[in-house]
């Protein structure tokens, strides 16, 4: 396997977010009279794409708390997603692998939400075995957990969430050199035969929204936009990041339970999927607020593309 030519971006290093000093008095006042201590010191959590504030905060009577903020008038999409996050965490089972939401506060301009604190790690990168087979572990748990998905918890499913997705192959071929590249963009088209399903399908699984605590759980964070979808689509999203480290996937989706009964060509549908949505939008214009963002859809665009090639017998590069 030839390594992507674009190299990842620096793991936990990549959001450029509010400090704990730049928010307004009156939300920091706001925020101390929920954690019930005025707070002595925060940690900006500098992981993932976003620029909202996100942080660990320590109060002054020694207790840790995760707190994440984004103001409605400044940071209005960014305010939606941690809105839409709120919802759907309080929706969850108390035995869904998630961090649990404590309190939110959505007015004067701001959404704010309390999480508890869990003493845990990132996954490393470059991806190990170990850390991969406990979060594919927890996935396939997890999927067993929330099939159907909770009652009252309103979602799209994922045959319409991805709808738009095939068309991003037109950018891809206009834009980027590959052999093959039509074959992927038919096999893409026919994503409704194969995301299907009664799962609650979190859709965004990747280090930085993983965590593995100290006492041996592993967590899923950000339930932004989860969707009603096939039990294994989690599981084959989070294996990109660990094929683009140089780990055997296909070993994993030869073994693991949860790539049981997939067929091939199920595998290689989504893969031709998620290929054109990440190389289309990684020509997308570099946000200031996550100046990152463009090189990691890049990079993951290279590990699918490449990964799909090999799968299919193609060559990922034209023949010079």
């Amino acid at each position: 396997m030839s390594p992507p030519t674009v190299p990842a971006v620096p793991s936990g290093r990549t959001a450029q977010r509010l400090e704990w000093v730049h928010l307004p008095p009156p939300v920091r006042a706001l925020v101390e009279d929920r954690l019930g201590a005025p707070v002595v010191r925060a940690e900006s959590q500098r992981s993932g794409f976003t620029p909202g504030f996100a942080s660990v905060l320590e109060c002054a009577d020694g207790s840790l708390h995760f707190v994440k903020a984004a103001s409605v008038k400044a940071q209005r999409s960014f305010a939606a997603a941690y809105r839409e996050e709120g919802r759907k965490a309080l929706a969850l089972p108390p035995e869904a692998p998630a961090t649990r939401l404590a309190w939110v506060h959505d007015a004067d301009d701001w959404v704010v939400l309390g999480f508890e604190h869990v003493e845990a790690r990132a996954p490393h990168r470059p991806w190990t075995d170990d850390d991969l087979d406990a979060c594919l572990d927890m996935l396939s748990a997890a999927a067993d957990t929330l099939t159907p998905p909770p009652h009252g918890l309103t979602i799209d499913d994922a045959v319409t969430d991805f709808r738009e997705w095939p068309a991003a192959w037109r950018h891809t071929l206009a834009t980027f050199d590959l052999p093959h590249g039509r074959e992927a963009a038919a096999l893409a088209r026919r994503y409704a035969e194969v995301v299907g399903g009664s799962t609650l399908v979190h859709g965004d699984v990747r280090d930085d929204n993983l965590l593995l605590t100290d006492d041996g759980r592993v967590l899923l964070c950000g339930w932004n936009w989860p969707v009603r979808g096939a039990a294994w689509l989690d599981s084959l999203i989070l294996l990109v990041g660990p094929r683009g480290d140089g780990l055997d996937v296909e070993a994993v989706l030869a073994t693991h339970p949860t790539f049981a009964g997939v067929e091939p060509e199920a595998v290689d549908i989504v893969l031709a999927l998620l290929t054109g949505y990440f190389l289309t939008h990684s020509d997308d214009p570099v946000p200031s607020s996550s100046p990152h963002i463009r090189d990691h859809q890049l990079w993951q665009g290279e590990v699918l593309w490449e990964w799909l090639c090999e799968r299919r017998g193609w060559p990922p590069e034209p023949d010079r």
